[in-house]
C-alpha cells in the first residue's frame, strides 16, 4: 500500500517537542511553565492533525511509545495516565520491564504518542517539584514524623487528580473547537487506533486500585497545587489558569 502519511509534518512536531523539552525539563523550569508548554504542544498537535487529509490520517501507522517510571511500585502519575492518553487520542497500559519496573505504553498515531510521552514527563516532573516544595512548607512541618509518608502520598494524589480533571475538561474544549472545522478528526483517529489496537490482541486487565488511606489536609494542598497550574491552551478565548483563589 502506498504510504501517504506526512513524515515531514511529524518530524517538525517532534523537533518542536524537543525544543520545548529542553526548556521545560532539562533546564528545570517551574511546573507552571512546564504545563503551559504542554498546552502549547496540544495546539501544535491540533494544527498537525488539521494539516493532514483524511486519507493521510488513515494511512498513518500506529506506534508504541514507552514511558519509563524507573520504579517497581506505583507512582502518582498512575492516577493521571489515563487522562493523558485521552488528551492525546491514544491508548495506554502498564507493563513490567525486564527489571521488574513499571512502564506505561502509549499506543496511537505517531504525533499523539509523542505528545503523550512529553505530557507524562511534564506531569511527573511537576508533581515531584511541587511535592518537594510542599515538604518545606509550614503546613508539612505540622505533620508528625510517622504521618509524613501518608501526607506525601496524599498531596501527590490530590495534585494528579486535579490535573487529570483539568486535562479531561481541556480535551472537551479542544474537541469542541476542532468540531467547528467540520471534520470528525477525533472519530477518524479513534477508528484508526482501535482497528490497529485490536490487531495486537493484548490481554489487558482493568486493574482496580484498592482502597487507600488519605490525609485530607495534604490531599487538598495537592489539589490546590494542581489547580494552580496554567495548562489552558487559550482555545476559544478561554482564560489561562490562575493561581488558586
Amino acid at each position: 500500500m502506498h504510504q501517504t502519511s506526512n513524515p515531514a509534518a511529524l518530524d517538525k512536531l517532534k523537533l518542536r517537542i524537543q525544543a520545548l523539552r529542553a526548556k521545560t525539563i532539562a533546564n528545570g523550569c517551574t511546573e507552571d511553565e512546564a504545563l503551559s508548554a504542554a498546552a502549547k504542544v496540544a495546539e501544535l498537535l491540533d494544527r498537525h492533525d488539521l494539516s493532514l487529509s483524511d486519507v493521510e490520517l488513515r494511512a498513518s501507522p500506529c506506534e508504541r511509545r514507552v514511558y519509563e517510571t524507573y520504579r517497581k511500585k506505583r507512582i502518582p502519575l498512575d492516577d493521571c495516565i489515563g487522562a493523558i492518553a485521552l488528551f492525546c487520542d491514544c491508548r495506554v497500559w502498564r507493563e513490567k520491564n525486564a527489571g521488574g519496573e513499571n512502564i506505561y505504553v502509549f499506543f496511537g498515531l505517531g504525533a499523539d504518542v509523542e505528545v503523550a510521552h512529553y505530557l507524562a514527563e511534564l506531569v511527573d516532573g511537576a508533581v515531584r517539584a511541587e511535592l518537594g516544595r510542599f515538604k518545606t512548607s509550614v503546613e508539612y512541618s505540622r505533620f508528625r514524623h510517622q504521618e509524613r509518608h501518608l501526607a506525601n502520598a496524599s498531596f501527590a494524589l490530590g495534585m494528579v487528580a486535579s490535573i487529570a480533571d483539568r486535562l479531561v475538561a481541556l480535551k472537551a474544549d479542544r474537541d469542541q473547537v476542532n468540531a467547528g472545522t467540520g471534520r470528525g478528526l477525533v472519530v477518524l483517529k479513534t477508528s484508526v487506533v482501535d482497528a490497529e489496537f485490536d490487531k495486537l490482541a493484548l490481554n489487558l486487565r482493568n486493574q482496580r486500585s484498592g482502597g487507600r488511606m488519605v490525609s485530607m489536609t495534604a490531599y487538598e494542598a495537592g489539589g490546590a497545587a494542581g489547580a494552580s497550574l496554567a495548562i489552558n491552551p487559550g482555545l476559544g478565548g478561554a482564560r489561562s489558569g490562575t493561581k488558586g483563589s
